[in-house]
């Protein structure tokens, strides 16, 4: 049997690229595991102290933190839609004035929306003066799906989410890169229960599963494209064989 090369140098490349894709989600799903581990850890360790001396995101991410300072409410943005329990509301991130200097964006807690006006904010409290935080260091204060910028434009109280730079460049606070979910206080209104952060490790794994039932696929094609081919050989060199010996037969003496 002949061996067409292109075809089955197409196979390999499909099966050598949807390997290698499976490896590469396997990777991520072990990366995001160890990843779990260490916020499981985490939970358990004792808090760092934030402080006004700059502090990278990946050194600080996912970590128990305690903060000293005061809050700046007339700076105060309130992130829509933000359901819990089915119902809309906000999340309320507020820059924190560090004692010692510098600014920490604290994302306070959940507050319905008032049903009769979306864009009206409920009353809460903000306790004055300095007040010691604790917290779950995170990248950002939550994201929502947003088309376009338009739902967080600069200098709107209402925004659909906030990015630490950008905030930083609008305000001019020289902000920690990170924000503070805070888990501690109460009496403020605001509800402070969070989800828990998910990494989707199991979509990896999915997705490794995919990548290789694809390569699995090239290669039962080709396998199957291979027999038929021969198959194909095979009658058609038995035709011609067939077609030879009578016209062997047939010549006149």
């Amino acid at each position: 049997m002949k061996i067409r090369v292109f075809p089955a140098l197409l196979i390999l490349v499909v099966m050598a690229v949807t390997i290698r894709l499976g490896f590469w989600q396997r990777d991520r799903a072990h990366q995001k595991e160890a990843l779990e581990a260490s916020i499981t850890r985490y939970e358990s360790a004792p808090a760092r102290n934030v402080t006004a001396a700059p502090v990278a995101l990946k050194a600080i991410e996912y970590h128990r933190v305690r903060a000293v300072g005061r809050f700046v409410p007339e700076l105060a943005v309130y992130l829509d839609n933000r359901p819990y329990n089915d119902q809309p509301g906000f999340y309320v991130v507020m820059p924190f004035k560090l004692s010692d200097g510098g600014y920490v964006l604290v994302n306070r807690g959940w507050l319905p929306r008032d049903f009769n006006d979306r864009t009206a904010i409920e009353p809460y409290a903000t306790p004055p003066g300095e007040v010691e935080i604790e917290g779950i260091a995170r990248a950002d204060a939550s994201r929502a799906f947003e088309l376009g910028q338009g739902g967080s434009a600069p200098h709107q109280k209402i925004r659909q989410n906030l990015d630490v730079k950008a905030y930083a460049a609008e305000t001019g606070l020289s902000l920690q890169p990170f924000v503070i979910q805070q888990t501690n206080g109460d009496g403020d209104k605001l509800v402070r229960d969070w989800p828990a952060p998910t990494l989707g490790v199991e979509t990896n794994y999915g997705y490794m599963l995919q990548w290789w039932g694809m390569a699995a696929a090239a290669l039962g094609f080709g396998l199957y494209a291979a027999r038929r081919a021969a198959k194909k050989e095979q009658a058609a060199n038995a035709e011609a064989a067939s077609s030879g010996g009578q016209s062997g037969r047939a010549q006149p003496r």
